[in-house]
């Protein structure tokens, strides 16, 4: 087995931004290869995926705007934790989305252009 270097470590943690256990165990899979190492952590994040992929976001935070008590918009932000919910980053996170959805009015009605009606008017 190759000796792992820091050096190698620390290139790898740039290259993929993995934590520096999970660098080093994915060097040492792959024998010391960078190369080899990257595709390690990638199949390890397909798999974590995975493994998040049944999960339900049960917690969240609902967020309100109005600009000059005219135009509003109402964001339930979904989360997996009530931990997070209270988090203030993830709550400034829905309070703009909410002014975002204000200040750019009627387009967000649809989250998609094939989601509004057909016989919609365009915006002028």
């Amino acid at each position: 087995m190759a000796a792992i270097t820091t050096e190698a470590i620390k290139e790898l943690r740039e290259k993929t931004g993995a934590g520096v256990m999970d660098c080093r165990r994915a060097l040492q899979q792959s024998d010391g290869d960078v190369q080899k190492a990257i595709q390690v952590l990638h199949a390890q994040g397909l798999e974590r995926a995975g493994n998040k992929a049944g999960r339900v976001a049960r917690q969240g935070v609902v967020e309100t705007f109005v600009h000059l008590g005219r135009v509003g918009a109402i964001v339930e932000l979904n989360c997996e934790t009530d931990f997070v919910a209270r988090d203030e980053g993830f709550r400034a996170l829905a309070r703009e989305v909410a002014q975002h959805i204000v200040g750019v009015g009627r387009a967000t009605e649809f989250v998609a252009p094939e989601d509004a009606p057909a016989d919609m008017p365009e915006e002028e």
